[in-house]
């Protein structure tokens, strides 16, 4: 039985070293591509270091007592001298978790005041958290769309940045337009891409930040990091930073209102899209598109869903490339993602057809 549970133990370490060697990690917490997250970074190696000695000291100090004073076949059944108080030995084991705790204090107190700074030079974006995807508004007075009322841009489950360049984010917990002009479905979230900075939770009812930068032009993945529900494991979003000259084709696209097809196929998709389907369901109920009479922000903005650098839908779990998947998704979004906000209207496959080629116009 010894012999077997050894086996089990060192099998089960052996797993955890091979999947410590997978060099395809896009959250990894220990490869940061922005100076937010190398500073938390900075802060939590000596942090694990000394976690690491008092666990050796404390767990090694319990085995060694185990092992030392075991009971013994053939041995006195009497218990050993009792001694009770060690003065110096106490104050010792006082003072000293005093000071480890001290050495850790002190820099993370300094880096929280550090991290909490907001320049005034910094791009903004509102994040908001909705059951189960993110929206991101573009808030700065640069970043107003040319069409109807004018307003900030804002996209779904893609956050594009210019690489380089400091971003303010202010995070929302927003729930959804369900109903009546009072958020619902508003629950904790929690805002976290590992390479780029740490978890920020997004609460009902509170406004709280990061403020981060991306060195380098890339894709860097991100998800909720606090349960929210049936699908807080499909809650994921990407974030694009772009070089200067991407960025701002990007912008200049995104304050276009969406492209009108001309493709026949794609303008049926268009006229179910904005007059209903055959069941009743009008997806203008949720979404908007620019320049057309979809102005719900209930659901994900659809204005360029297929533009290059959105990339994925339905919370991210899915590429926008990706046709069978957004067919799929249209044909029942609740059996596709359990929970989904969005009903099965029970789509015709003509009508799948149409949407899905409305959808992959709006580039």
């Amino acid at each position: 039985m010894r012999k077997r549970l050894l086996w089990v133990l060192a099998f089960a370490a052996l797993t955890l070293l091979l999947g410590a060697c997978s060099g395809d990690l896009p959250q990894n917490t220990f490869d940061p591509a922005g100076p937010t997250a190398q500073k938390q970074k900075d802060l939590l190696m000596p942090v694990l270091w000394v976690a690491a000695a008092v666990f050796v000291l404390v767990e090694g100090g319990i085995v060694l007592i185990a092992l030392k004073y075991r009971h013994r076949k053939g041995g006195d059944d009497r218990l050993p001298p009792q001694v009770h108080g060690n003065t110096r030995l106490e104050i010792g084991w006082t003072i000293a978790p005093a000071v480890v705790l001290a050495f850790v204090m002190v820099p993370t107190v300094g880096m929280i005041w550090e991290l909490a700074e907001r320049p005034a030079d910094a791009m903004h974006i509102t994040v908001k958290g909705y059951q189960w995807w993110w929206g991101f508004e573009y808030t700065d007075p640069d970043m107003v769309v040319s069409y109807g009322q004018g307003g900030p841009i804002v996209v779904a489950d893609t956050m594009v940045v210019p690489a380089g360049r400091t971003v303010d984010l202010s995070i929302e917990s927003a729930g959804g337009l369900v109903g009546g002009d009072d958020p619902d479905f508003r629950v904790a979230h929690s805002f976290w891409a590992p390479r780029l900075f740490g978890k920020q939770d997004a609460m009902p009812g509170r406004t709280n930040h990061i403020v981060f930068a991306a060195d380098e032009p890339g894709t860097y993945w991100g998800q909720c990091a606090e349960f929210c529900g049936l699908q807080h494991a499909r809650m994921r979003f990407r974030i694009v930073a772009l070089d200067e000259a991407d960025w701002r084709a990007w912008v200049e696209n995104e304050k276009q209102p969406a492209v009108e097809p001309t493709d026949p196929l794609a303008k049926q998709g268009m006229d179910l899209f904005l007059n209903g389907v055959s069941g009743g369901g009008q997806c203008t109920a949720c979404h908007s598109v620019g320049g057309t009479n979809a102005t719900s922000p209930a659901g994900p903005n659809l204005t360029h869903f297929a533009a290059p650098e959105h990339e994925c839908f339905a919370g991210c779990n899915w590429d926008t490339t990706d046709v069978e998947a957004l067919r799929a998704w249209l044909h029942d979004p609740p059996g596709v993602k359990y929970g989904s906000k969005m009903p099965n209207y029970n789509l015709t496959d003509d009508e799948i057809d149409a949407l899905t080629a409305y959808l992959l116009s709006l580039t």
